[in-house]
């Protein structure tokens, strides 16, 4: 970054309740005239997105390092690049997506065509999350214009200059009526969660999860929530320590460890713990410097709050007998947390009960395999699983034997950056998928529809003679 941040004030953070349903009853009208937009209109939409991307890149990375120092390249990999690639995927696929799928007749409904259309869901809200405020706002924006459905965007209050800046982008390019971002505190999400949107997309921990779902439920509001959890890694005595201690090295400290899919706790073999210690301190070191806190390319902790909740919880693990392998340090005027390696780190610790969502990772010692996955499955299903191993079995072994959203295995957090699979959780770190596909179909509809042409079902109607008695029977034998 070459030149001071810019600084985006955040307007209107108070909510406006008028105004908000304002913008959604004018949000319903263009709901009901979207059921028939076409695929050249909709790609058109996500044109205007993609443009606003690409032609704002340097005033996206002012806003996030006026945020939280988040380096350019980071923005590049974990906010723009992920917006680009999804629109381009619905730009080239979506004409595909949106055509009718026929199915075959059953021996019951012989004589009938039928298919399944996609519609819209109709009015959206995005519930974003701070972390990666552009990302998680904007691409499943990309989905719903996708599906043919207006969206209100709700970014987080506690990175103002990225909020204003997505509201200011949004508004230049598209009328309320079809897409609008509302700034504001949990004030301003109250207000929207007690309207009755057709669809609700929410990103952020599972704790508020379940205040959205319970919030929909009032109105019977369809959800997708993309929640977080504890997501465990494994590291066993066959794996590649030297390329394990890299991947997980930068899936943890990328955005300062302010990811939902980072590793927040490692279990390594016993035999490779020291290893393995010895060479992510290495790699630290390889991607920060001696001091990291000097460093260019490691953010910061997104407020003060969180800086000492973090804090914290490495402090309370420390008073419980861990022992610091490598970092420690923070400074509170910079809310700095180096990224710390701990070792010996009792289970019943805090960081061990809480998601971490910062640059600390707890490393535990095994020696069978059993025990690990005891110690899982002894909790929430993560939105994550990683496993670092060269043994086949293994593998098989943990996939066969644990619950998670994703995994990936001998690679760190690369299953988000797959635009041909889905992502999402499953119970406690999230419901329902994005990306790709899967986006689309979490905006739309699937609505079934049967024509008749000639089919015989006339045969069993009343009055229940004994040839409709054995048609009946005949029909319940071989129903498939």
């Amino acid at each position: 970054m070459s030149t001071p941040a810019e600084k985006f004030t955040s307007r209107d953070t108070d909510p406006d309740i008028s105004a908000i349903d304002s913008i959604f009853q004018a949000q319903q009208r263009t709901a009901l005239e979207w059921r028939r937009s076409t695929a050249a209109e909709r790609i058109s939409r996500i044109k205007r997105l993609l443009a606003l991307v690409q032609d704002n890149s340097e005033r996206i990375y002012q806003a996030a390092y006026a945020d939280f120092r988040k380096p350019e390249t980071e923005v590049d990999i974990s906010e723009i690049m992920p917006v680009v690639a999804e629109a381009r995927k619905n730009i080239k696929k979506l004409k595909r997506w949106m055509k009718p799928m026929r199915v075959r007749p059953t021996a019951t409904t012989l004589g009938t065509k039928a298919w399944v259309q996609h519609e819209p869901r109709g009015v959206s809200l995005i519930i974003s999350p701070w972390n990666y405020p552009l990302n998680l706002s904007f691409m499943p924006l990309v989905s719903a214009l996708g599906a043919g459905c207006p969206a209100i965007i709700k970014p987080s209050e506690m990175t103002p200059n990225m909020s204003a800046l997505m509201r200011e982008l949004i508004e230049s390019a598209f009328d309320p009526s079809e897409v609008a971002v509302i700034e504001g505190d949990v004030r301003a999400s109250q207000a929207l969660l007690s309207l009755p949107f057709d669809h609700i997309f929410f990103t952020g921990s599972p704790a508020v999860g379940k205040i959205v779902m319970k919030a929909a439920a009032e109105h019977l509001t369809s959800v997708t929530l993309e929640l977080g959890g504890k997501s465990p890694v494994i590291v066993d005595q066959t794996a590649n320590v030297k390329r394990a201690a890299e991947s997980i090295a930068w899936g943890k400290f990328c955005n300062n460890g302010q990811t939902c899919i980072a590793p927040d706790y490692l279990y390594v073999h016993e035999s490779v713990h020291d290893e393995f210690v010895a060479a992510a301190a290495k790699q630290i070191n390889t991607f920060y410097g001696d001091n990291p806190e000097a460093s260019a390319d490691y953010c910061r902790i997104v407020n003060e709050r969180h800086h000492d909740r973090i804090h914290g919880l490495m402090q309370d693990a420390v008073n419980q007998g861990a022992r610091l392998a490598h970092g420690g340090q923070s400074n509170d005027d910079e809310r700095f947390i180096a990224p710390t390696l701990l070792t010996n780190v009792p289970k019943d610790a805090r960081i061990m009960q809480e998601e971490i969502f910062g640059p600390l990772l707890p490393i535990l010692t095994y020696r069978s395999l059993d025990d690990v996955l005891e110690h899982i499955n002894a909790n929430e299903k993560p939105l994550a699983l990683y496993l670092f191993t060269k043994d086949k079995g293994t593998m098989q072994r943990v996939m066969s034997t644990t619950s998670a959203g994703s995994t990936g295995i001998n690679t760190n957090m690369v299953q988000y950056l797959h635009g041909n699979l889905p992502f999402g959780g499953v119970n406690n770190s999230g419901i329902g998928n994005a990306h790709g596909h899967w986006g689309f179909k979490a905006f739309s509809h699937e609505r079934s529809v049967v024509q008749d042409k000639f089919s015989m079902t006339k045969i069993f109607n009343p009055p229940y003679t004994d040839f409709v008695k054995k048609m009946v029977k005949l029909t319940v034998n071989h129903a498939a």
